[in-house]
This record gives C-alpha cells, structure tokens and sequence, in this order.
C-alpha cells in the first residue's frame, strides 16, 4: 500500500473527488495556477481547469458566500481558506446562511460545501498563523466539524465530507501536512463521519484527543506506560457529530479521563467533554476529567521560546496522565 504524508492525501483525495464526479470544484486564494500556500491543490488547475479550480480575491466572506450559491445551485464546492485565522470574515457566512440553510428551507435546501482550513500551532506562525478555532463552529447545530490526524483518515473523511449533503468545516493541522506519513490505498475508500477511532487500548485512563494532540497523545501513554500507567487514546475525529458511544464506553470502563486540545483552555472543545463525561458518566468517574490545554493568552507568541511555551506537547500531556493515575 503507498506510503503519502497528509498533505499529498488531501491532494489525492480532492483530486479522485474531481474525477469521480464532474460537480466537484475548488476556490480559494491561490489555489489554481501556485496550487494553495502548502499546494495542498497543486497540478489541480491544469487538469481540472480554471472553471473548476478557481483562484479567487482575498475575500474570504466572498470565498464562502460564493461557495453557499454554487452549493445551493446544485455544485459541491471545496472552498480553501488559506488559514484558519482568516476564516472569522466569513463566519456570518458559515453560522446564520449555510449551517441554517436546511433548517430554513424546512428540509428543501441542503448546502453540500466542504470548507478546508489548515489551523494550528508550533511552524512559528504567530499570532495570525498559529490559531485554533474549532470551538467557535462545533457550537453551531447545521455544521459538521472533522479534524482528521493520520493520511488515511484524512483521504477517507474528506471524501465523505465533499459527498455529505451538509455544510462541513474540514480543519487540517499545519505542523501535520508533511512531518505525518502513512499507508493510504489507491481505492475510493471513504471514512464515516461521526465515528472516533480507539488509536490505543488500555485499562486505567483514557486520553482524548484530535488532530496533532491525538499523536501527542499516542506519545505521552508510551511515556507512562514504562511506569505502569495503562493509558487508552481515543482520537475523535468528527468533533460533530461527537461519537459518545466510542467516548463514554471508554470512560465508563477506565474510569478517568484526560481531554487534550491545543486551542486556549478557557470555553475550548475539551469543556464540552468535560461537561458530557459529567452528566452521562459521573457514576463511573475515579477523579476529575483533566483539561491539558494552550494557555489562556491572546493567541500563539512568535518567539520560538514562547511558542513552545504555549504548546501542547507529550510531556505535558504525560504529566497531566501521572496527576490523574495518582489521583
């Protein structure tokens, strides 16, 4: 099986979509003939052409409006926006037109659009290249929201998203694109949406992550597990619709739970966990569920120091393991 890095699976899965189905196009700034600022759609232009990979203005309230009339009109649009930290001009867009689009046509409309955005920490982006937004769209009933951390699922799901009849939020880390590799079939496969993936086993904590955090998180249980701390990792996948079977079996059986996610910890997606674990497994809790999260400042620092400073990363992650095992 072909060994890619995540990037070259977005690339492969976006392209196979375009083939397999003439509706499929992709806009966005540079996207077309430079092929994305990671050219996550580079060579899409010259085989697709310029009606269907379209380079746009740098508008992204006009990236996604365009994207909602396309949709509505019977395409499946792939709108990029370059950096997640761009994507909050567009979020009326997103929020009251295509999350609502169903809900107001009373079921007649759908608005199929699978908007990409890499987000994320840790490539000295800074305060402007560097965020994590997640949380403002996971909030929002009418949006799906998937953030995938390995190629295969990244191919799979992101030919689920295009083929969903909904509006899809597709987060991709940055730090990921060419530093993860891994087998990705040729097959037009497809990952569902809504179903976590139990990346580890184990007996004693379980550990949630998604996207970067879920390898870090995969990191910090070989950590521990020298110290006889039994740690099992889930990685969510489709924020939502969130799999709380895959979530609460794991917890009711372990007991304990650590949440991981980069984005500042105050109001982040690991809360709502937090919230559901409360409600739907208190009976089953040894301890308190554990946030391990960026730090409540403004946004990511330049300063190499202070950037790791505000990371999340499998040290951190195995000390909170250790504060929860001794709990």
């Amino acid at each position: 099986m072909p060994v890619r890095t995540f990037i070259e699976a977005i690339r492969g899965a976006l392209a196979s979509e375009m083939r397999r189905d003439e509706r499929v196009i992709v806009l966005g700034e540079d996207v077309g003939l430079k092929g994305g600022v990671f050219l996550a759609t580079d060579g899409l232009q010259a085989e697709f052409g310029v009606e269907r990979v379209i380079d746009t203005p740098l508008t992204e309230s006009m990236i996604v409006g365009a994207s909602i009339g396309a949709a509505v009109n019977g395409l499946l649009p792939v709108p990029e926006i370059q950096f997640a930290d761009f994507i909050l001009p567009a979020f009326n867009q997103i929020v009251s037109e295509a999350a609502r689009m169903r809900y107001r046509s009373n079921g007649a409309f759908g608005c199929p659009i699978t908007i990409r955005a890499p987000y994320g920490g840790g490539v000295h982006g800074a305060l402007y290249h560097s965020q994590s937004l997640e949380a403002f769209f996971t909030h929002v009933p009418g949006l799906k929201v998937v953030i995938p951390s390995t190629p295969y699922d990244a191919a799979g799901l992101l030919r689920s998203a295009i083929r969903d009849p909904d509006p899809v939020l597709f987060f991709e880390h940055k730090k990921m694109y060419r530093s993860v590799r891994g087998e990705v079939p040729d097959t037009d496969y497809t990952v569902p949406l809504g179903r976590a993936q139990v990346r580890r086993s184990g007996t004693q904590i379980t550990v949630v992550g998604y996207g970067l955090m879920a390898h870090h998180a995969m990191e910090a249980a070989e950590l521990v597990e020298a110290e006889g701390i039994s740690v099992e990792v889930i990685d969510i996948r489709t924020l939502r619709p969130l799999d709380l079977d895959t979530l609460l079996s794991s917890v009711r059986r372990t007991g304990k739970c650590v949440v991981v996610y980069e984005d500042n910890k105050f109001g982040g997606y690991g809360a709502e966990i937090a919230a559901i674990l409360a409600e739907q497994a208190f009976d089953f809790l040894d301890g308190p569920v554990l946030r391990v999260a960026g730090p409540d400042v403004p946004a990511v620092p330049y300063a190499h120091a202070l950037e790791d400073w505000f990371m999340v990363n499998p040290d951190r992650i195995a000390a909170g393991i250790r504060q929860l095992a001794a709990y």
